[in-house]
């Protein structure tokens, strides 16, 4: 009798390191986040490198910036760099007038202080919407900070509103060692990556040549540490830092549809713009069919951070949300019969004004992905993305993401009918004539690739 060889999965080939199962911890709250980025920047004594799609000129990026430089004065020997997205840094915000962007904010402070940190431009891409850098994670001396949020007003919650993103402390220095290492070899020495400090930065035209060189470098970086094995003695997880940009050879992505995959009970998954992949698709409909349950947790349209409410002056922009909220419907419609039968709970969130911003994944309480990505095909494809993968197999973290969970839906209202869902007959009349022109000239699966 000859036996089938079953061949390891991709997550069983990943090489890891063992984290204390002590050393990782959860924030829960939004503010709580800002309190303990403060706290981190103060003290630190030997690195910050702190990587986000942008730092904002405003009260709360004004605050952080503030915090670093008084940090660099009392301690000119600390290494300091921020990295953010290079396109991004130049413009103003969508829907806005046009405006120079945060670069004014770090030319104006660079003046200011004796001492400089480097506020480093990175341009993946030729144009934002093609790709931007999506990259997330702040270090501070040992430990690492990570989250999907920027930093501006909402994401820090300066006032009242916030947007709510999820926040994961790592105090393990290999971990640190292996973000600050990817940034040092494929980002701060690369030709395309410029200082923002400084007047007169080069055009897209100008760089184009270097871009093209870093995008290809970026296609073959990956984080790099000492893999080791577990302890069976000793409390802990093993990680992964895992790096993903384009649709090829991309690691973070196979770890995604891998993890939903191997799932032998359930799923959770958090996005913010529910925009699911075909292979995302695939794979969750395929465990739905094996009996295995689903939970997604998605922000209603008016939490998507594009949505613009029916009193103010709607522009094409404000679309993004409805796109959203059709594939949704659609979705719920396609796979109402796992609905009913409990397998799938689509989840949304919705609190006053307030936004949402959560991504993620959970598999049966012992594996984690922790990430900036959005799991939909811009994310898949086009933007310069990261996550850290957690293998938790004897459940030492488990209380914390539960808690963690329980807290997220708080605010969110499970969908029992793909009718509960809006269509175009119930939106506002900018939004309503927009989307049929949208869907008339069949537009909406090229904005469903670019979103």
């Amino acid at each position: 009798m000859k036996f089938r060889r079953t061949r390891p999965s991709f997550i069983d080939t990943l090489e890891s390191f063992p984290v204390d199962a002590d050393n990782v911890s959860i924030i829960e709250e939004t503010k709580a986040f800002r309190e303990k980025l403060i706290s981190l920047i103060r003290s630190a004594t030997n690195r910050i490198y702190i990587t986000a799609l942008y730092l904002q000129d405003d009260e709360s990026g004004q605050e952080i910036l503030t915090e670093i430089y008084q940090a660099k004065q009392k301690n000119p020997s600390l290494d300091v760099k921020i990295f953010v997205d290079y396109l991004r840094a130049q413009r103003g915000l969508m829907g806005y007038p046009e405006s120079i962007g945060n670069v004014r904010l770090y030319r104006e402070y660079a003046e200011k202080y004796e001492h400089q940190i480097e506020i480093l431009g990175v341009p993946v891409k030729t144009r934002e919407v093609l790709g931007v850098l999506h990259l997330k994670g702040f270090v501070f001396d040992d430990v690492l900070l990570y989250s999907g949020a920027s930093l501006n007003n909402i994401y820090l919650q300066q006032g009242e509103r916030y947007r709510y993103d999820r926040y994961h402390v790592f105090a393990d220095k290999t971990l640190c060692d292996s973000f600050v290492k990817f940034l040092q070899r494929f980002i701060v020495k690369a030709s395309a990556v410029k200082q923002l400090t400084i007047d007169n930065l080069p055009q897209k035209k100008q760089i184009k040549p270097s871009i093209k060189q870093l995008k290809k470098q970026l296609q073959v970086g990956e984080y790099t540490f000492q893999s080791q094995a577990l302890t069976s003695t000793e409390k802990q997880v093993k990680v992964t830092p895992l790096l993903g940009f384009g649709g090829r050879k991309n690691r973070l992505n196979r770890a995604i549809v891998e993890m939903i995959r191997l799932a032998q009970e359930q799923v959770t998954i958090y996005t913010p713009y529910f925009n699911l992949p075909n292979k995302i698709n695939k794979v969750v409909r395929k465990i739905l069919k094996q009996g295995k349950r689903v939970n997604i947790v998605i922000g209603d349209k008016t939490a998507n951070d594009f949505y613009i409410p029916p009193d103010q002056e709607f522009n094409k922009i404000g679309i993004v949300p409805y796109v959203y909220e059709t594939n949704l419907r659609a979705f719920a419609k396609r796979n109402q019969r796992y609905i009913d039968a409990g397998l799938l709970n689509l989840f949304l969130w919705k609190h006053a004004d307030n936004s949402f911003h959560l991504k993620g994944i959970s598999v049966d309480d012992n594996t984690y992905l922790v990430t900036g990505h959005n799991l939909n095909p811009r994310a898949c494809r086009l933007d310069l993305e990261n996550g850290i993968l957690i293998q938790d197999p004897q459940h030492l973290l488990q209380a914390k993401f539960k808690s963690e969970y329980e807290k997220i839906l708080t605010h969110t209202k499970r969908i029992s009918h793909f009718e509960d869902v809006e269509t175009i007959k119930d939106y506002p009349e900018a939004a309503s004539k927009l989307m049929r022109s949208v869907k008339r000239a069949k537009l909406d699966s090229i904005l469903n690739r670019l979103l």
